[in-house]
């Protein structure tokens, strides 16, 4: 069974949609992976879409989704840092992690964001792999 991660930020433009996108890239074998926002934006910001696709992962196709849009339960909850607290999701565990959002600032912001999400999403793929993480 898959652990179920949800990633969730206001807006679901950006920092979740480039979370997901590494989530099912890198962590497909353990991982169903979502996001999600508590106001939906009218499309995924177009740099989010140019630097993961300068990594190789293309997430052209995402569409903004409200909190109602994905499972009603998770095993992971991941808050980007949105300074908004999000409606109740059940979930095993919860963390935020805090990330400035880069809309309306330059590209070189939107890769420094996505470097920082590729490696919190390498590190925890690693901690549910090593069992770092209690999900029962």
């Amino acid at each position: 069974m898959k652990v179920k991660v949800a990633f969730i930020c206001v807006a679901n433009s950006c920092r979740s949609q480039m979370a997901e996108g590494f989530a099912k890239h890198l962590g497909s074998d353990i991982l169903e992976a979502y996001s999600a926002g508590t106001k939906l934006a009218e499309r995924v910001n177009p740099n989010a879409v140019e630097v993961m696709k300068e990594v190789g992962i293309d997430i052209s196709s995402h569409n903004p989704k409200l909190l109602d849009e994905i499972p009603p339960k998770v095993d992971i909850l991941i808050t980007m840092g949105c300074n908004v607290e999000c409606p109740y999701i059940p979930c095993k565990l919860k963390e935020d992690w805090g990330l400035d959002d880069p809309d309306g600032k330059p590209i070189d912001e939107f890769r420094k964001t996505r470097d920082i999400i590729e490696s919190k999403v390498k590190e925890l793929i690693k901690r549910i792999k090593n069992n770092e993480i209690n999900l029962n």
